[in-house]
């Protein structure tokens, strides 16, 4: 029997992905928009759904696919806070998630953000494109050899990053609760208050605990940061306070902000606001205001080629695993 799977968030570059990677002939469903209380019906009738981060697979939403015949509930991301394990588990739904996929895609965004900040190229490609091509102060920089990079988390996407400053020629200082061998061979490790003194730059890779690190991005962290120094997240929204970096980058003590996350963020990312349409958020509003000096990337760190695939792959050999032996590695309940 053909197993049927509604796969969403499936952007238009990505559907010959889903089809040549399809080895096992599943009968996919793709759906361009992610999953809603308002398209839940487009689940009905599938053994599986196959979601990305966003979409929605709370109590009410699960408890609709149980009732049409939706029996797994997977999702091609890390994170799986958008699926309520509780629900699925009271409606007996298998949920599994892909634990990690190319590093090099979040690293080397987190390394774009960061140089496009220290050698003010936004800045500066913005001024020429309305035909300015005077050089002025803000234009001056340093080189990043001369630089100090601070990793905070330094697993596989830290370690990656790490390595990419290293190879231009960076210091590169860490901090970790588990400090490991790989990364003492790129990078200093070092107590998180020093790090963020001497660093230039502080790149954040680390993953969202809810109740224990919470906004760990604050005021007082912002002000151990080294003055004139830039702050990349590429991580989690929820680990930001959206605030103390608006103060931060207003007092002048920050440089400048790269986000490719906020909290909450599936009510801004991913839709198309009108100029004269408020966010719904004023003060990400007021960051975005800051470009170039703020410059947020719309969560597209694993809107690579290779993450894709890794995605795409492991999630079709999830399936095939449960299918096959009723469990699969990478289950979350």
């Amino acid at each position: 029997m053909t197993f049927k799977i509604a796969c969403y968030g499936v952007r238009p570059n990505e559907v010959a992905y889903f089809n040549d990677l399809n080895k096992y002939d599943y009968d996919l469903t793709l759906i361009e928009g992610l999953l809603t209380h308002d398209n839940i019906e487009t689940a009905y009738h599938h053994d599986a759904v196959l979601l990305r981060g966003n979409c929605v697979a709370d109590r009410e939403n699960i408890e609709k696919m149980a009732e049409h015949g939706v029996k797994y509930v997977f999702t091609r991301t890390v994170g799986f806070n958008h699926i309520d394990l509780d629900a699925a588990k009271d409606y007996h739904m298998e949920v599994a998630r892909v634990p990690s996929y190319s590093p090099n895609a979040i690293a080397e965004l987190s390394l774009t953000l960061a140089m496009m900040l220290l050698r003010h190229t936004a800045y500066m490609t913005m001024r020429t494109s309305h035909k300015n091509f005077i050089v002025d102060n803000t234009m001056f920089s340093k080189e990043v050899r001369n630089c100090k990079v601070g990793i905070i988390g330094t697993g596989k996407i830290g370690l990656t990053e790490a390595k990419l400053f290293d190879g231009l020629g960076a210091t590169v200082l860490g901090y970790d609760i588990y400090e490991n061998d790989a990364a003492k061979e790129i990078l200093t490790y070092t107590d998180l208050d020093d790090l963020l003194a001497q660093s230039d730059i502080v790149s954040i890779h680390v993953p969202y605990i809810p109740g224990e690190n919470d906004q760990m991005i604050n005021a007082e962290f912002i002000s151990k940061m080294k003055k004139g120094a830039i702050l990349i997240n590429t991580a989690r929204g929820e680990l930001q306070d959206n605030q103390a970096i608006l103060d931060g980058l207003n007092t002048n003590h920050l440089e400048g902000f790269g986000t490719d996350v906020f909290a909450n963020e599936k009510d801004l990312f991913f839709k198309q606001f009108g100029e004269d349409q408020p966010l719904p958020d004023p003060t990400v509003e007021e960051l975005i205001s800051l470009y170039p000096r703020v410059l947020v990337t719309p969560h597209v760190g694993s809107n690579t080629d290779e993450a894709l695939t890794n995605m795409i792959e492991t999630s079709f050999e999830n399936f095939h695993s449960v299918l096959e032996s009723g469990k699969t590695a990478n289950s979350v309940l």
